[in-house]
């Protein structure tokens, strides 16, 4: 059963002009604009971020903890995603960011990209050998992706490798070492994730393949990387080592992951309409030959999430300077016992229909028809005048109610025309949408 809804995406209704951005960008059609003001279908939206990134008039924004959340708990840890490192110009030592967030308030700090060799070296010496998953894998680690996968290709989610994302993984070791070191117990322990994107807040309370949140609180890197930078200022020398090698750090850029698998036959995707390529490509069994996907909603992998702060390609060549002289890899999975089901999920996924027209079939294949025959009539532009992203999106919106006919402009005309008993009702469209004789002269045509 799908759990209660949670979206760190939100709208501010007062910043929001209604200019149909948004629905033009959004990877699962997820928004309208009506009566001027945008609005989120829910159901639909998979946090990816898309629409925070092109909002014209940042009405879009992600919903985040606040550093006063630290104050709930006796013990704090801090979670930095690697992609931290490449917000910093001239960074030359992890260690030096490290010791920033202890001076920020945090008692302890524990390296998402350590929790991302735990599970490299597990999926490279035992996952892809030794289970018999469909190939190619796809990786579990980007939240929005997964979302995707089981709103839009539910035929693939068997090949989505089930095991907790780094971030995860991180948590419940942090949580676990730190009640072994202080004796408080595991409640008294506040974990903080610093994420670049607003899926994995999402994710932080509604986990894709566990039963619980693991960690307490998700700090925007926006906010973090401002504290930061004053702080570094005043640190000569780390006093924190780096937890990760160049493997673990690796994982903040697109191949990353892939790269870390030490096996040349996979395949890197970033950008989630890239993203929405390869999966139609994959379901269309077109890649055959590949043990692994790694997908990356976000352009260049976490660095370029819409809560971070600088260009990801810039960011991603500041980590790749980082990573030079690293070793190769700080961390090998050595669990034994129980202690190695912590990198499982606790469930299998399950499809999200979000897309289903109705329960009863025959009702479902009924407004199906309507749909395409309502689409044929409709001019196929998809200018967004009507609020949807497309012509199918609003034919779709019609026949379920959220919409009527005359919200089309062109449709608009028609009736305009039956009531005026005139053909001619050009001057009521927008300009580029008009069909006059006497067109104006195009200015490089002779």
């Amino acid at each position: 059963m799908e759990r209660k809804l949670f979206h760190s995406v939100t709208l501010n209704l007062d910043k929001c002009k209604g200019c149909t951005t948004c629905i033009k960008h959004c990877p699962t059609e997820a928004i309208r604009v009506r009566f001027g003001k945008a609005y989120i279908i829910e159901e639909r939206c998979i946090d990816c971020g898309q629409c925070i990134r092109v909002c014209p008039h940042r009405a879009k924004s992600a919903v985040c903890d606040s550093f006063d959340a630290l104050s709930d708990f006796r013990f704090n840890i801090a979670l930095p995603a690697p992609s931290l490192y490449g917000q910093f110009h001239n960074l030359t030592d992890a260690g030096l960011v490290l010791t920033g967030l202890l001076r920020l308030g945090f008692d302890q700090v524990y390296e998402v990209s350590a929790a991302a060799e735990y599970l490299s070296d597990y999926m490279r010496s035992e996952y892809l050998k030794t289970h018999d998953l469909p190939r190619p894998a796809i990786s579990s680690a980007c939240p929005a992706c997964v979302r995707l996968i089981r709103q839009r290709f539910p035929e693939l989610m068997r090949h989505v490798v089930p095991h907790a994302a780094p971030v995860e993984l991180a948590a419940m070791l942090a949580r676990r070492e730190a009640a072994e070191q202080t004796g408080l117990s595991p409640g008294e322990i506040g974990v903080f994730f610093i994420s670049p994107c607003p899926a994995k807040v999402t994710a932080s309370r509604l986990p894709v393949g566990l039963e619980k949140p693991v960690m307490d609180g998700v700090l925007s890197m926006t906010d973090v990387y401002t504290r930061l930078l004053p702080v570094l200022k005043t640190i000569r020398e780390p006093e924190v080592l780096p937890q990760a090698g160049l493997m673990g750090i690796g994982w903040s850029v697109s191949g990353g992951e892939g790269a870390a698998l030490l096996n040349g036959n996979y395949l890197a995707v970033d950008g989630i309409e890239n993203v929405i390529q390869i999966l139609e490509d994959l379901e269309d069994e077109k890649l055959p030959d590949l043990t692994f996907i790694e997908l990356n909603a976000c352009t260049q992998g976490c660095v370029g999430g819409c809560l971070t702060v600088e260009n990801p390609y810039g960011a991603r060549m500041r980590i790749k300077k980082l990573m030079k002289g690293l070793p190769v890899s700080r961390n090998r999975f050595t669990f034994k016992g129980e202690d190695r089901d912590v990198v499982k999920f606790d469930y299998e996924l399950q499809y999200v229909p979000v897309f289903v027209l109705d329960e009863d079939r025959a009702a479902a294949m009924e407004k199906l028809a309507k749909i395409e025959a309502l689409e044929q009539q409709l001019p196929g532009l998809h200018c967004g005048s009507c609020g949807a992203p497309s012509c199918r999106a609003f034919a779709e919106d019609v026949v379920l109610g959220r919409a009527s006919e005359e919200d089309c402009i062109f449709k608009m005309r028609e009736r305009m025309q039956y009531m005026a008993g005139s053909s001619d009702a050009d001057e009521y469209l927008p300009a580029p949408f008009r069909h006059k004789k006497d067109l104006p002269p195009h200015g490089h045509k002779k």
